[in-house]
């Protein structure tokens, strides 16, 4: 793992490690506090180990042989050779929705996945552009920071729902933390702010990493105006056929899976389609770009 991304992935665990002491503090007092801290340790070393294959489950993804998807097979084995990576192990999600992620915490363990309906949608110019922007996640170590967030992003939700049914069943009466019981003030602070939170952190880091991974799958697959073209069909097809996903995995897909616009592109983990397409023109032109 490079430096820069190291010292992203210590930071995302140290600030929504913060969020679940938050909540933790506000269910139980002190008691809540040291549970919640007990559960963010096992929640880290579990999703360092185990958050591909929970991403992976979450967003129905199964996997396939070369001899299931021999195209696909072959597609990802020629890429990975380019990028001088193990081949990733392959998988596919039954849906209309076009998308495809990474997922893995280093590249001898990572996967990639693909919907149904991208592999219907995309020419294999776009598609292989897609997959080499995957690759680049994995070159990139991207995929661990991806899944941890994933992972704890979820398990913040859940205890902020947690939180949410205190309130609603008498929590809100007691307020002495020394005897255990819910600050108010604190409790709905952590409702209200502790999912906000979370996201915004999944935010700033999937936005950045996705402009490396235009980047980098560009370089991969020689074609970046195919792979512009692939976002800007993908934009659409979701749009049309947005895809049913836990929100704490959506970071992880190439793009948003949800029907964009109006305030919800504010609140969006990826950047816009058509920054990262005037990216991957420049880059086709020959001329330089920030990747983040």
């Amino acid at each position: 793992m490079t430096t820069r991304n190291g010292v992203k992935t210590v930071f995302l665990l140290t600030a929504l490690t913060g969020l679940l002491l938050l909540v933790g503090g506000a269910i139980g007092g002190r008691g809540g506090l040291i549970i919640a801290f007990g559960f963010a340790l096992l929640t880290n070393v579990f999703a360092y180990w185990n958050s591909d294959k929970v991403a992976l489950a979450m967003s129905g993804a199964h996997e396939v042989s070369s001899a299931e998807a021999p195209e696909l097979h072959r597609m990802v084995e020629e890429l990975a050779m380019n990028a001088r990576l193990p081949k990733p192990r392959v998988y596919v999600i039954n849906t209309p929705s076009p998308n495809a992620f990474a997922t893995g915490r280093d590249p001898k363990h990572a996967a990639v996945a693909a919907t149904t309906g991208i592999m219907q949608l995309l020419s294999y110019d776009e598609l292989r552009g897609v997959m080499a922007h995957e690759l680049a996640h994995i070159k990139n170590r991207d995929t661990l920071i991806q899944t941890i967030v994933a992972t704890i992003a979820g398990t913040i939700m859940f205890l902020a729902q947690m939180a949410q049914f205190a309130a609603l069943f008498g929590g809100l009466g007691r307020s002495d933390d020394d005897e255990g019981g819910m600050n108010p003030i604190g409790l709905l602070v952590s409702i209200i702010v502790a999912p906000i939170a979370a996201t915004l952190i999944q935010m700033a880091i999937s936005r950045s990493r996705e402009y490396a991974a235009d980047a980098g799958g560009a370089q991969i697959s020689g074609q970046p105006m195919a792979l512009a073209s692939a976002l800007q069909r993908l934009e659409a097809g979701a749009h049309v056929r947005p895809m049913h996903v836990n929100p704490a995995t959506a970071h992880l897909f190439i793009v948003n899976p949800f029907k964009g616009g109006g305030l919800s592109g504010l609140f969006s983990t990826h950047p816009p389609i058509a920054e990262r397409v005037a990216r991957l023109q420049q880059m086709a032109y020959g001329r330089s770009f920030a990747t983040a």
